[in-house]
């Protein structure tokens, strides 16, 4: 018998749209950089590691933390929030691919995976990188709930948290991210039961079979969104990793610009929206921002794919 979910509520007197934002390393005193990887506190004199939230009291809100694995993306937060979701957006260790991301040793299907594990985690699962678990995303992100929940506690941070406070509720949490940040979330995913994946343009890692790896969170709690002009469509990186990940079963390939919400439940979504053929902005245009594609009227095209990417029941 499933166990009925306490719902989350808000006591906010003046309820609003809150955007908050810390450093990570202001927030945990045994955060470090780590320079040899790209994973730095400050850039040309300026902060690195600045982390963003976001949430709206006037939303009734749905009960789940979406963790976004990518540059902090107004625009999507804007979604986010107007679904009655919460988002963060975290610091972890991504300035790695550059170095390593081709590497790998002859015959190791797993050598990216075991990075993005350790980046994730904190764990010590790979040889090539060494990053402890004050500067993993699950660490980060625990400590950056902590802060807002006593920071802006109108936004009901604490539901995300356990009694005791020393780890998340992760059956709560949407992992998200776009690219290589789509990637890192499958690839946490499958070590992390979670609520729901949301993967924009991904996931990558072409030359491995982590993908295919027993799942601590369901398949299809998996979703994907990808347009057709993007190299890793078009080099069959992200159909062949839907299709590992099992995502087939439970249904075909939609093409969102030739169908409406609900896209028969799907978990596997393109676009061929106008791009003016540039792979690049291909990459790119099924996030929210200025890539993504707008009608004759200004409006993005793809607001009810977000929706459904985010919200969507499951059963």
């Amino acid at each position: 018998m499933r166990q009925t979910e306490t719902p989350l509520t808000y006591s906010d007197p003046a309820p609003k749209r809150y955007a908050l934002t810390a450093r990570a390393s202001q927030l945990d005193p045994r955060a470090r950089p780590h320079p040899e990887i790209g994973f730095v506190f400050e850039k040309d004199g300026k902060p690195a590691d600045t982390q963003h939230a976001a949430v709206d009291t006037r939303v009734a809100p749905l009960g789940r933390l979406v963790i976004w694995l990518m540059g902090y993306s107004a625009p999507l937060f804007d979604r986010l929030t107007s679904y009655g979701l919460h988002a963060i957006q975290v610091h972890y260790a991504n300035g790695w691919f550059g170095q390593f991301g081709d590497k790998g040793p002859k015959g190791d299907t797993t050598f990216n995976g075991r990075i993005r594990l350790e980046a994730a985690t904190g764990e010590d699962v790979s040889e090539a990188v060494s990053i402890p678990k004050p500067d993993s995303i699950m660490e980060r992100a625990l400590q950056f709930v902590r802060w807002l929940a006593k920071e802006n506690p109108q936004g009901g941070w604490e539901y995300f948290l356990t009694a005791d406070q020393k780890t998340l509720r992760w059956e709560r949490v949407i992992l998200s991210g776009a690219s290589h940040g789509s990637t890192t979330a499958a690839r946490l995913a499958k070590h992390q039961r979670v609520a729901r994946v949301v993967m924009l343009c991904g996931p990558r890692d072409q030359l491995e079979t982590w993908q295919s790896l027993k799942s601590a969170t369901p398949a299809n709690r998996y979703f994907g969104f990808s347009h057709v002009l993007d190299g890793g469509w078009t080099g069959n990186h992200y159909p062949r990793s839907w299709e590992m990940l099992g995502l087939e079963k439970f249904g075909p390939i939609v093409n969102v610009d030739k169908a409406k919400a609900p896209y028969g439940g799907t978990r596997r979504l393109i676009t061929d929206a106008e791009v003016q053929g540039d792979a690049n902005r291909a990459h790119s245009s099924v996030t929210p921002g200025g890539n993504a594609v707008k009608d004759a009227s200004g409006k993005f095209i793809h607001e009810d794919v977000w929706r459904y990417l985010f919200t969507h029941p499951l059963d």
